[in-house]
């Protein structure tokens, strides 16, 4: 029995320290999850749509300290301005968020059409937001609340049939002097981490595990200071109390119920199993009172069709303030969410990754029988194109309203009129048919260039040969702001070719542009683009450089003006012209008419 698990089982662990190589997992995560499916992951996958709410002390300070504004993640403000933790314990005894109201917060994700809710039980600061016996810094003890809100929350949303769980920070803990991450108050080198998983971080665990009935989710963050068998044992005993729960892949170490990316990133590509893509509605997670920069329904709408279309649920988190209040924006803009979901739930709810790859009209999602047709840029033709449709198409019509569209078929290719009524936000078409729709990302389906203004084919979507490789690359333009985008790198030398196929629809002058980011080193490069049997040579521009703590910023750059004589697929090719530096991140190709 190992010292961990004789902890868990019979309460007692002894107090070991280690080594700093696993204590440097703090800044690491595991999007990776368990080889094995949970059986119970089924209802999630169906779910497609959750809400995420970070809520603690940082809530009440809104991204201030002493009179100075911090940006970026709000809950990371203590971190950020390294308030010492007697100072930041203060904060508990003016936190008396009076303005919560759990039937409140229910209704408005039932109103959004969220399936399942996942809020901050302790984050990073070491807070609980219950009424925890394990340690007195809790909302119950330490603040002038008195309550717990957890209680409240957990019984008005599974009223309401949306499944309820906890967001924990098993690792770091910035007010203990054995939890990860402060370096401000404590010394690294003498920190206990058994000893703090043994007093606070699994006692606490299982009090959530334990008393808030069952739980969904059990979304674990910033796993640390465990080797894989340990996690193991965590995991194996956590589900002994809830065998029901799905745990996130940052619990570490592979062995989450289902995976977990980074803030923000989204696949480029379809990926299997259960899985899920975090946003927050605004910049930051915890409550910042200058963060005003709220996406637009439109912008939830069309984010959640493009997570729906690679297969996996977007959760999307609202942070509210101190008093309790969620932010007027986020209700509004939620609700308005809700209002396209009541019509056009069917393209999102229990559907799995379309079988069409994205185009410049949208994205697809898939139902037995059926494709649905996410409609995001409406052409000036008034007709989208869509290839590989392989079957007998019975039906076309619109999700709202149920009104039959005009449609054709061109060999593989349905060509739809778009209806008269259009959708600002997603106009959905369903697509009926009969027979086995190929898997047009294993079919390799060419994009179809239409009437845009631009029409681009992804990094992710190209052929790639000698060296040249495809790869997510992560930056942030500030604290908390990840970013990720898929790109072509490695293509330094006059045999690493990447080449798009492009399926144009129109003869005429088109524009190509290479939209990548270049390195000063990397910059002044010359490269080789091939169109229809003739060579353009082009120069590489300098853009950023692409380093831990700087952005990377993508340009977009017109290469040349090219001719399409008659309708076909055509296929743009890249390379070096000589061997030198690695030539660019290269993001997309953008086939722009000439009009």
């Amino acid at each position: 029995m190992s010292i961990l698990k004789a902890f868990i089982t019979t309460g007692i662990l002894s107090a070991l320290t280690f080594s700093s190589s696993i204590a440097q997992d703090i800044e690491r995560w595991d999007k990776q999850a368990n080889e094995k499916e949970n059986p119970n992951t089924k209802w999630f996958k169906e779910a497609k749509f959750g809400m995420f709410i970070h809520w603690g002390l940082y809530s009440k300070l809104g991204g201030v300290w002493n009179g100075k504004d911090y940006y970026g993640s709000g809950e990371w403000l203590m971190h950020q301005a390294k308030v010492p933790v007697a100072d930041y314990a203060k904060v508990a005894k003016e936190f008396n968020p009076v303005k919560f109201n759990a039937d409140e917060w229910a209704d408005l994700a039932k109103d959004a059409g969220i399936k399942y809710m996942v809020i901050t039980a302790k984050h990073h600061e070491g807070f609980a937001m219950y009424d925890s016996k394990v340690s007195d810094f809790n909302i119950v003890k330490a603040s002038p609340y008195g309550k717990d809100p957890m209680k409240a929350l957990s019984v008005a949303t599974r009223k309401r049939g949306i499944e309820f769980g906890f967001y924990y920070s098993q690792f770091l803990d910035w007010h203990e002097p054995n939890g990860g991450g402060n370096n401000w108050d404590f010394d690294e080198t003498k920190k206990d981490y058994l000893k703090y998983y043994k007093e606070k971080s699994i006692p606490q665990l299982k009090e959530l595990l334990t008393n808030y009935g069952n739980l969904g989710i059990v979304w674990f963050d910033m796993p640390g200071g465990l080797d894989k068998k340990q996690t193991q044992e965590l995991v194996d005993s956590m589900h002994a109390l809830q065998p029901k729960s799905l745990f996130s892949s940052r619990v570490g170490q592979g062995l989450g119920d289902y995976r977990t990316f980074g803030d923000s990133e989204v696949p480029a590509t379809p990926i299997s199993g259960a899985w899920e893509s975090i946003y927050t509605h605004n910049d930051s997670w915890g409550y910042i009172t200058h963060d005003m920069n709220f996406k637009s329904p439109k912008e939830i709408i069309q984010l959640l069709a493009n997570v729906a279309s690679k297969g996996g649920n977007l959760m999307l988190n609202v942070g509210p303030d101190g008093e309790g209040n969620m932010p007027l924006y986020s209700i509004k803009y939620l609700r308005e969410t809700g209002k396209w979901l009541q019509t056009n739930g069917k393209s999102i709810y229990g559907t799995t990754y379309g079988l069409i790859p994205a185009q410049p009209w949208g994205v697809t999602t898939s139902a037995p029988g059926k494709l649905y047709l996410h409609v995001l840029n409406n052409p000036r033709n008034g007709k989208i194109r869509v290839p590989g449709v392989n079957v007998a198409v019975t039906k076309v019509f619109q999700l709202a309203n149920k009104q039959p569209a005009k449609w054709t078929k061109q060999g593989n290719d349905i060509i739809v009129d778009m209806p008269k009524s259009l959708n600002d936000h997603n106009t959905v078409l369903a697509v009926q048919f009969n027979g086995k729709l190929n898997d047009g990302y294993a079919a390799s389906i060419p994009q179809v260039s239409q009437q845009y203004d631009f029409n681009t084919i992804e990094a992710v979507n190209a052929n790639v040969k000698g060296n040249a490789k495809i790869e997510s690359l992560t930056y942030s333009h500030y604290f908390g702001d990840w970013k990720h985008t898929t790109c072509i790198t490695n293509m330094s030398n006059p045999e690493d070719e990447a080449s798009f196929k492009f399926s144009v629809t129109e003869a005429g002058d088109y524009k190509i542009l290479l939209e990548y980011s270049c390195p000063d080193a990397s910059s002044k490069q010359e490269g080789l683009m091939s169109f229809n049997n003739t060579t353009y040579k082009f120069q590489t521009l300098r853009t950023s450089e692409f380093s831990s703590g700087k952005p990377l910023l993508f340009i977009k750059h017109p290469v040349a003006i090219v001719s399409v004589a008659k309708p076909g697929i055509y296929t743009i090719k890249l390379s070096p012209d000589t061997a030198g530096k690695s030539l660019f991140n290269l993001k997309s190709v953008i086939l722009q008419p000439v009009l």
